[in-house]
């Protein structure tokens, strides 16, 4: 595949992904994130399974072998990341979601640190402190100086919350070698909605009453951002390696913030300065350690 078609999947897949924000926002005012992600989920496994059959061809007994790691990967990925989301949108903007998350590989960076003692250089704890600032404007609404005393907004906390959580899952997504990534997915997902069946039918939803527009944002969180996202995602990633794809998550929050405002979202000055800080500071950190890891293979 050429470069250019890969290029294209990753633009692709992270503009469903943007749109997994957006659409969160308006389904988030008619149903619970706990029924959200239930049902994101239990239809998604549906697409996810036929395709990671025919896909990757995996050897389905050995998922006997590490059955505790998909549990455990079920319960961040699926089920906490995706309610700390959709529990966040309910009280901040797609845009500042979108921007929190992108604090995403530079906590990556600093987990890699402290777990695997990885050395970290001066540029990448520049570029993690720009970040940090980046996240703090966005909290702080630009009023930075009053960090201790500013009550935050508890949506972007949630987000805060999210991606502490997405890094524990990558974590754990990262050492489990011996299954394809489509199949961990659905094997997990699969694990996910066994576990939140009894919580969802106990709390119970009237899909009835449910608007057009709700119905619509949960068939495109099925197709787009859980199933066609991620296969993308693992085309690109065997074609150029992660490293290079994960430059293009940091079109998430540019996504978010074009849709948001052809939405009629206004786009405030702090998010476009915290978006800018977090920006830099991704970069800075990303950069550098794609740069010494290319170095030493």
């Amino acid at each position: 595949m050429s470069k250019h078609r890969v290029w294209l999947l990753l633009i692709v897949c992270n503009l469903f992904w943007a749109g997994n924000y957006v659409f969160g926002k308006y389904v988030t005012a008619e149903v619970t994130p706990l029924w959200i992600t239930f049902l994101r989920w239990t239809f998604a496994i549906l697409l996810l399974f036929p395709i990671a059959h025919f896909l990757e061809k995996p050897e389905w007994k050995s998922i006997k072998k590490v059955w505790p790691s998909l549990v455990a990967m079920a319960i961040l990925g699926i089920i906490a990341y995706n309610m700390l989301l959709y529990s966040a949108l309910d009280y901040t903007s797609p845009t500042n979601a979108a921007f929190v998350s992108a604090l995403n590989p530079g906590v990556m960076v600093i987990f890699s640190v402290l777990l695997t003692r990885e050395k970290i250089s001066k540029i990448q704890i520049l570029g993690i402190s720009i970040s940090l600032i980046g996240v703090l404007v966005l909290l702080t609404q630009g009023n930075i100086t009053k960090v201790f005393q500013t009550t935050y907004n508890r949506g972007d906390l949630l987000m805060v919350g999210a991606v502490m959580v997405w890094t524990g899952y990558s974590i754990l997504g990262r050492r489990l070698t011996s299954i394809p990534p489509i199949t961990a997915t659905a094997v997990s997902a699969l694990f996910a909605v066994m576990m939140m069946a009894p919580f969802a039918f106990w709390q119970g939803i009237d899909l009835s009453s449910l608007s057009p527009l709700a119905i619509t944002g949960i068939a495109y969180m099925i197709i787009f951002p859980s199933v066609g996202s991620f296969v993308f995602w693992n085309i690109s990633v065997r074609e150029i390696g992660p490293g290079k794809a994960g430059i293009f998550l940091n079109l998430i929050p540019v996504f978010t913030a074009v849709i948001s405002g052809i939405l009629g979202e206004r786009i405030l000055g702090t998010q476009m300065i915290g978006g800018l800080f977090v920006f830099t500071g991704v970069y800075l950190t990303t950069g550098m350690l794609e740069k010494r890891l290319a170095a030493k293979e």
